[in-house]
This record gives C-alpha cells, structure tokens and sequence, in this order.
C-alpha cells in the first residue's frame, strides 16, 4: 500500500496544511478536501502530476 500527501504552503515553502490519501485515489480528492484551508493570495502556483 502507498499514499499521497497534498499539501499547501506559505510563499516560502512552509507547510499549512496537509492531507493524506491513499496511493490509488485521485489527486482531485486531496485538492478539494484542501480548498476550504486555501489563504488568501494575489497569485497561486500549482503543479499537475502525470
């Protein structure tokens, strides 16, 4: 078995946030469990894993 760990940091790479899934679930699910702890931003950088 494996996980994926989502996260959101601060603009200096700190963590703020984290949510673990199951290795076969869909990042989709750890974004939208995370959306809700978004801070406010002028700009948001995001990377999409193949």
């Amino acid at each position: 078995m494996n996980t994926k760990l989502h996260a959101i940091t601060d603009q200096n790479g700190r963590p703020l946030s984290f949510f673990m899934t199951a290795g076969q679930v869909r990042d989709y699910t750890g974004a939208a469990a995370l959306l809700d702890s978004l801070p406010a931003a002028l700009w948001m950088l995001a990377h999409w894993g193949l």
